[in-house]
């Protein structure tokens, strides 16, 4: 591993660097040496056919997978790896789970706790994980409803909100958790078209108050474009294309980005 830096140093280091990233899934090379940099603050939308390694990346970031060769750094420091006697090492559990805690993860499908209610899931990571007492897991667990516009559900279990609701919650369970990167995993998929719009007002509120850095997988042209400040179009496990969402979505330059989008189009 002496090729890869023990640590990200210097002005303009990325929140977020795939550096030559591999995985396979036996013969199957599901991410082929990608080179991914995000920007803290930055917006990042992956776009792609199924099987093209953009839930994968996701994934990595929550160390649910390992990689088979690179290194990912997030926030300057590796988080695949660790230094020891000056070099670089797989990284231990220990390692892991210190450097999970600057990433919050959004699903598709909320996977909220049904036994708790709204400010219940927001209160027990804080408390369980980072050591908070109950009384500030409450107070930042009821700033979070807030800004999310749930604050009037919080008494209510999972079973008696919306779709749009539960979604909120979840973003605000994973905001609780005061991560530096947040991922989102087609987190407007499952939800009703007129939804969508209220869920995407409050990912866009979240960088103007936390400074966020987001990476995001959809299928939604159109939360896309509402949302991003670049578009990453992935294909056999590599960024065929990236640009600002009005020049990717409406003029792509490659043949592979332009049949997917008319595919997406169509299909719409």
């Amino acid at each position: 591993m002496s090729q890869y830096p023990l640590r990200l140093e210097g002005d303009n280091v990325p929140m977020v660097r795939f550096q030559n990233v591999t995985k396979k899934y036996g013969p199957l090379t599901v991410l082929d040496g990608l080179n991914l940099d995000v920007a803290e603050g930055e917006m990042v939308t992956i776009i792609g056919p199924s099987g093209s390694g953009k839930t994968t990346v996701l994934r990595m970031l929550m160390t649910l997978e390992t990689i088979d060769s690179g290194v990912i750094y997030v926030d300057g420091e590796p988080l695949t790896h660790m230094e020891k006697n000056g070099r670089l090492v797989r990284a231990d559990a220990a390692h892991l789970r210190r450097m999970r805690a600057k990433i919050g993860m959004c699903f598709q499908h909320f996977n909220l706790f049904p036994h708790m209610t709204a400010l219940g899931n927001c209160m027990e990571g804080p408390i369980q994980v980072l050591g908070l007492s109950k009384d500030e897991a409450e107070g930042r667990a009821l700033e979070l409803l807030d800004m999310v516009g749930m604050a009037e559900k919080r008494d209510q279990h999972p079973s008696r909100l919306s779709g749009g609701q539960q979604q909120r919650v979840a973003i605000a369970r994973a905001l609780a958790m005061r991560p530096k990167v947040m991922l989102f995993d087609e987190v407007t998929s499952a939800l009703d078209p007129e939804v969508i719009s209220e869920v995407t007002n409050v990912i866009r509120s979240l960088v103007d108050q936390h400074n966020l850095t987001m990476l995001m997988v959809t299928h939604q042209i159109g939360f896309a474009r509402e949302i991003s400040d670049r578009v990453c179009f992935f294909y056999a496990g590599r960024i065929e294309e990236q640009g600002a969402p009005a020049v990717l979505l409406d003029n792509p330059q490659n043949d592979r980005t332009q049949q997917f989008l008319s595919a997406v189009m169509d299909a719409n």
